[in-house]
């Protein structure tokens, strides 16, 4: 697969990333058994043998295991590490934690940031994060005291490197202003049934600054995909089912699945997104893999774009 700078930062990682929120099949630690976890493994090794370099999870991912399950990894296969880009994420506490009557909220300050790194660098059993992301906008968010967390973890060797997720072009301009070192990428929800970054600033601002935008859920929660429906009682019917009547004709031209195309769309747009793939299975890792050799011509691009958006260009 081929590879590209994470954004103005020294880490190079593949076209297409692995997202590992799935790989302990639940979101609750106590149904995490040895069989899922050990399945989990081995979807990461599927996608590190599929040329990914670049792995993706979250404190949140059922609470800590998935990360575990990356960690599992990194001991069963011998110079992993050594060849890929781990990032993880902080920031989202759930209901009950701390305290019984503690509500689902988001958490940037100086303590709690310090504490998820330490957290996920326990569970992933590595010495370094990568690239350790702001998960979701906290509004109460403080820029000199998340400077003043970054900093330390990045003298303390923690961290290497530091991104948010599903900010908007404004909270990513207020954070930057006050941080010593550029945010290398801004993981969003983009994709052909979410065009809105294309067009509020958000991918705009990505290119300009040279941030790399991290698409997560690539394929729409997976209606995008090869071989999925589009249920008749879905209030986008027609649109969608226009679009991937629209994907698997030229998926036919090129011989390669809608899975394919969809994501081949995203990767020719000039800011350079880096889709995370997410599935369990080793041959939908695989296939999506080879979105990376389609280069789509601007109209057969342009011809998804008004099938997604539904409407003619103005």
């Amino acid at each position: 697969m081929k590879t590209q700078a994470l954004g103005t930062s020294d880490l190079i990682v593949s076209r297409l990333a692995y997202g590992n929120m799935r790989t302990a099949q639940t979101w609750n630690p106590a149904e995490a058994t040895p069989e899922r976890r050990a399945a989990g493994v081995l979807s990461h090794i599927a996608a590190y043998e599929a040329g990914y370099t670049h792995f993706d999870s979250a404190d949140i991912y059922c609470r800590g295991v998935c990360e575990q399950i990356l960690g599992q990894t990194l001991k069963q296969v011998a110079g992993m590490r050594e060849r890929i880009t781990i990032a993880t994420k902080c920031g989202i506490r759930f209901a009950g934690v701390p305290n019984t009557d503690s509500p689902h909220r988001y958490d940037f300050s100086k303590e709690h940031i310090l504490w998820s790194a330490d957290n996920s660098l326990k569970n992933l059993g590595v010495e370094t994060i990568d690239l350790f992301y702001l998960h979701r906008p906290d509004v109460l968010m403080n820029p000199p005291e998340i400077a003043e967390a970054f900093d330390i973890l990045h003298q303390a060797g923690k961290v290497r490197h530091f991104a948010v997720s599903n900010f908007l072009p404004s909270f990513v301009s207020l954070l930057q202003s006050y941080l010593t070192r550029p945010l290398a990428g801004n993981q969003i929800e983009v994709h052909l049934g979410r065009l809105d970054p294309l067009y509020d600033g958000t991918l705009d601002q990505c290119f300009e600054k040279r941030m790399t935008p991290l698409a997560w859920s690539p394929l729409g929660g997976g209606w995008l995909g090869e071989g999925r429906t589009v249920g008749i009682g879905d209030a986008n019917y027609a649109k969608k089912k226009n679009l991937t009547d629209l994907l698997d004709v030229i998926a036919k031209e090129y011989g390669v699945s809608r899975t394919v195309i969809s994501l081949a769309w995203m990767l020719k747009h000039p800011s350079r997104i880096v889709p995370i793939i997410g599935s369990n299975s080793p041959a939908n890792i695989q296939d999506a893999a080879r979105a990376d050799d389609i280069d789509l011509t601007r109209e057969q691009w342009y011809r998804i774009l008004v099938a997604a958006r539904g409407q003619a260009l103005p």
